[in-house]
């Protein structure tokens, strides 16, 4: 979990200051880590103050995994999460990618080329179980959190639209209202077998009085006309819910943050194999064997970068912990002097991009549809 207060040089962007963020890099309790304070959050440790907020250091998140296949306690989990998040004074939870529904590491669904076993099948049918409609009722409950605890929420999602699964992350403002949705546009390696591709209509920043957000998921983010796309549409707090753990990625939050000029806001899990169902209902295709309960499945790695690539916080792998930063919105400014991608550095008489962003449906019907007409 971690932590960061938003400051801003000019006055007319006093509305957006004083504003804390936290990340919930939900990683099985809590991933967090700190650059600015230069350590973990424990039990032995007093309360502490920043910027006014009071932090006592005894009080933790905890249990911060997806529960696979039971969204309804999944739900209940992320509330008392938001709960948590709002008795520090943070304005802003990102969630990990696929919080609510599950990121099905290890599992291969039963899935051969030319053959897909009838437990791979079964696994996928909990899986879709497990999935959410949006809109929806499990939307509206996220709404409803958001507004409770006055919050703004991104959370990471499995959608399904009829019988697709999408990866996909939701927006709610700190009153409730669901601001929109981003499917992830490319699915990774064997992901491509359970979850749909996202198109254009989906790529969306909002503009919120604590500053533009929006969101690309886990190597999504390695993808540079996505990302062209979303710094020619201002984004300030660039979000990255991801599931790589490795230390590479680092390299590629930090080349975000240079590129974009933004901050870089990348939540991850920290898992251990106890907190999937047990075999054989679940099963680590190829490392089963070599896990004990207590084995790390996922070593975490939340992080906070600056844009000018300084790193305020994280990235942690040990576990949980509480983890701040300062996000001063002058410092966008200071970074874009340097180089600005879609504005004085660009050569759009060299190179350009066009955004295809209609919603993309496989079957489109020419006849206008009437009040009372049938499918």
């Amino acid at each position: 979990m971690c932590s960061s207060c938003l400051h801003t040089e000019d006055s007319n962007e006093s509305k957006r200051s004083d504003y804390q963020y936290l990340i919930w890099g939900f990683q099985r309790i809590l991933d967090g880590f700190s650059n600015s304070i230069q350590h973990q959050v424990n039990d032995t440790k007093e309360s502490r103050k920043i910027n006014g907020a009071s932090f006592d250091n005894r009080k933790r998140c905890r249990c911060a995994s997806t529960i696979f296949y039971d969204t309804p306690a999944t739900l209940d989990k992320a509330e008392r999460l938001l709960s948590e998040a709002a008795s520090y004074g943070s304005q802003l939870v990102v969630f990990p990618e696929a919080f609510i529904g599950g990121y099905p590491r290890g599992s291969n669904f039963g899935v051969t080329i030319g053959n897909r076993t009838l437990k791979g099948k079964e696994d996928f049918r909990k899986y879709h179980a497990s999935a959410i409609n949006v809109p929806g009722p499990e939307v509206d409950r996220l709404g409803a959190m958001a507004g409770k605890y006055k919050v703004f929420l991104v959370m990471g999602v499995i959608e399904k639209d009829g019988y697709t699964l999408y990866c996909t992350v939701l927006f709610f403002d700190n009153q409730g209202g669901y601001l929109g949705k981003h499917r992830k546009l490319m699915p990774t390696a064997l992901e491509r077998i359970i979850w749909g591709f996202g198109d254009g209509s989906t790529v969306p920043v909002f503009d919120t009085q604590i500053g533009k957000i929006g969101a690309a998921i886990c190597w999504e983010n390695k993808m540079p006309l996505l990302r062209t796309a979303m710094y020619a549409k201002g984004i300030e707090i660039y979000c990255a819910p991801t599931a790589d753990s490795r230390e590479i990625w680092q390299a590629s939050m930090t080349h975000i943050a240079l590129e974009g000029g933004c901050f870089v806001l990348s939540a991850n899990q920290f898992c251990r194999r106890k907190d999937y169902p047990p075999p054989p209902e679940y099963v680590f295709t190829g490392t089963e064997e070599d896990l004990t309960p207590e084995s790390v499945v996922c070593a975490g790695g939340s992080v906070i970068i600056s844009p000018s690539g300084t790193v305020l916080a994280g990235p942690n792998y040990d576990g949980e912990a509480l983890i701040t930063a300062d996000l001063d919105l002058g410092e966008i400014v200071r970074a874009k002097f340097d180089f600005d991608v879609v504005g004085h550095y660009a050569r759009p008489e060299v190179l350009s991009l066009i955004v295809k962003d209609d919603a993309a449906t496989p079957v489109s019907f020419t006849s206008e549809k009437t009040e009372g007409s049938q499918k």
